[in-house]
Formats: structure tokens, C-alpha cells, sequence
């Protein structure tokens, strides 16, 4: 069976984030009910770090595309290496991805980058989503990108698809009851308002982005 992998690099189960990984699945599997879909929440598994530079997967014959370090990420890791689609989410923080994420992301590239030819390969070739939420607005996405960039596109490298799908949520509503919190200077109003306008548009998008990815594998 065909198998999507989603990435939850989310904190919080419920949320944004959450939200729109749940949306992303359901479009997948009403458009292909024979496709398998997976999620894994980064914060659920057991502790694990970022690379530690260890250079076991750079030993010459010993280059197997999977981090050989042993942790909580180590299942996750060899998941992502059979799967047929992957996709990952984040909350933005600082203009980056969590810090669970960001972890994730360095275990996974790094085995992938070959120091010969700094190629970026991975074992088997999937299309790619990525799926950002975050408390900033849409005109900041071009400075946040920056960030965001050389990971994005060595992760594309390395799964061959040069097009990924990207489905982001701008100003979105980070808490149920702002007057529980001291964000006034969020301009709480403004955020409730967007998220009135364009949640269900950005659940849609979600919903056909995991539709498009099904019926591609």
C-alpha cells in the first residue's frame, strides 16, 4: 500500500497546526482511500536531539541515507525513508520552524548530503508538501522564507520534486480567549477577524493539497 507521511511539528494538538494536518489527511484519503495515511507528532515521541555531528552516515561503505544515531526519532526517521509522500508541519517561531522541527529536519538532510559531489539524495522519491501556521501576516512571508529556504530546498532535492505543495496560514488566532493573556499589542480584534475571513479558505487549500499528493503516487 502507498503511504503519505504526515510530520506534526506541532506543539499543541489541537491548534492550528494540528487543524491543518488533520484537513491535509482527509484530502487524501477521500481521493484515494487505498493510500495510507500516517502522522506523526514530533512532540509526542520519546526525547531526541538535532544532529550531533557525529559523522557515522559520511563513513566511506557505510552510507545508507538514515541517521545512526539511536533515539526517539530513529522510527520516524526510517518511516519518512519508506514513505510514498511526505509531508511536513510547523508552527512559524521566530521566523523558523519549532525547534522539535528544526531537529527532525537536521537528522533526516544530513544523512542525505554526500560531501563527493554535495549531491542530496534520499533512498526513494515522493512528493512534498510543507504546512506553516503562523501569528504573522502574509507580507512577512517573503523575509521568513529567507530562513526557511535552504532546508525547503534540499529536502526537494533530495525527494526529487522540485514543486512542493506549500499550504501557509497567516495571522492565525493563537489562543481561544485573548482576554485570558497579556497580547494586546497582537491586536487580538484584527486576528479574529482575518481568521474569519480565510480559516476555512486555508483548510481548503490543506484539504487540496492532500488530495493532489494521494492521487499523485
Amino acid at each position: 500500500m502507498k503511504k503519505i507521511l504526515i510530520i506534526d511539528g506541532g506543539p499543541r494538538r489541537a491548534m492550528n497546526t494540528a487543524a491543518l494536518c488533520d484537513a491535509f489527511a482527509e484530502g487524501a484519503r477521500e481521493a484515494a482511500p487505498d493510500v495510507e495515511v500516517d502522522r506523526v507528532r514530533l512532540y509526542d515521541l520519546p526525547a531526541y536531539r538535532g544532529c550531533v555531528s557525529c559523522l557515522a552516515c559520511k563513513l566511506k561503505g557505510r552510507e545508507t541515507g538514515l541517521c545512526a544515531l539511536r533515539d526517539g526519532l530513529s522510527d520516524t526517521l526510517r518511516a519518512v525513508n519508506e514513505a510514498n509522500g511526505l509531508v511536513i508541519a510547523s508552527p512559524i517561531y521566530f521566523s523558523e520552524w519549532t525547534a522539535m522541527t528544526r531537529a527532525f529536519l537536521e537528522r533526516l538532510v544530513f544523512p542525505w548530503l554526500h560531501y563527493t559531489d554535495f549531491s542530496v539524495t534520499a533512498p526513494g522519491k515522493m512528493p512534498l508538501a510543507w504546512i506553516y501556521s503562523m501569528n504573522a501576516p502574509e507580507s512577512m512571508m517573503p523575509d521568513i522564507r529567507a530562513h526557511l529556504a535552504i532546508l525547503e530546498n534540499a529536502v526537494s532535492r533530495a525527494v526529487g520534486d522540485p514543486s512542493p505543495a506549500f499550504v501557509e496560514a497567516y495571522t492565525t488566532v493563537q489562543v481561544k480567549d485573548y482576554s485570558r493573556y497579556a497580547m494586546d499589542g497582537l491586536m487580538p480584534d484584527a486576528h479574529i477577524a482575518w481568521r474569519s475571513a480565510h480559516w476555512e479558505k486555508d483548510l481548503a487549500k490543506a484539504r487540496a493539497a492532500g488530495s493532489a499528493m494521494a492521487l499523485k503516487i
